[in-house]
């Protein structure tokens, strides 16, 4: 569902600029300090939505860096106003795609990536736009430092079908699996999206998996989601 244009959108925005990163230049090898000021485990999540496990997490794991990427301003708006009033520190919104992923992170400056209910792009021929398609997991495995953490959740069977299908087709080996997140035993810290609220209270179940980057693992990166491709995504921010 589209999300409804959001009144005064950009001057309130600029209210919470403080809370935006516009990347410029290369990419960073050490996000936390370049943008932070200090060393700190880098966490990203990938799909913020309205921002709602982005301050979770944040407040749950205060010594971390979070980056929080979303392509639609208008969640943003939300997400970095729910984050100005939760006074939360070491938290950016990114407004883009995991297209400039490349563009934005060097290889092996992450600690861990999140995946949060992507869009399962259900249409036919439209799977290469799955988040958890094989020429993203390559993207994520070159972001990830050795033993960094990719972990995906999903209320939709198919597409948690599909990403254990992409996984295996490249060799990642799964750490952590579940059909019933809240009934399992690694529910304990599980910081709840505002999808994921929603869909509980309806008596559904949510799907996720983890896995850990082994040591020198890497996959070839399609050209197009190369740093140096030409990409002409707009954004907004500072």
């Amino acid at each position: 569902m589209r999300m409804r244009k959001k009144k005064h959108g950009e001057e309130r925005l600029t209210r919470c600029s403080e809370y935006l990163y516009n990347h410029e230049g290369a990419p960073l090898t050490s996000p936390s300090e370049a943008v932070f000021g200090e060393d700190r485990p880098v966490y990203l999540e990938i799909g913020a939505g309205k921002g709602g496990f982005a301050v979770g997490m944040t407040a749950q794991h205060p010594d971390v860096a979070y980056f929080a990427m979303e392509k639609v301003t208008d969640c943003v708006v939300l997400a970095a106003e729910r984050a100005k009033d939760a006074g939360t520190d070491k938290l950016r919104f990114i407004i883009d795609t995991a297209d400039n992923l490349t563009k934005i992170f060097a290889k092996g400056s992450v600690d861990a990536i999140f995946l949060n209910f992507s869009d399962p792009w259900s249409k036919k021929g439209y799977a290469k736009r799955r988040l958890t398609h094989a020429r993203y997991l390559a993207v994520y495995m070159e972001l990830l430092k050795d033993g960094g953490i990719l972990r995906f959740k999903t209320d939709n069977v198919g597409l948690f079908d599909f990403s254990l299908e992409q996984l295996a087709e490249v060799g990642l080996p799964l750490n952590k699996i579940t059909r019933d997140l809240h009934a399992s035993e690694w529910n304990e810290g599980n910081v709840v999206t505002e999808y994921e609220a929603a869909f509980s209270s309806q008596g559904v179940k949510i799907n996720m998996v983890e896995v850990v980057k082994p040591s020198g693992f890497s996959l070839p990166i399609p050209d197009d989601l190369k740093a140096d491709r030409i990409t002409y995504f707009t954004k907004t921010g500072n």
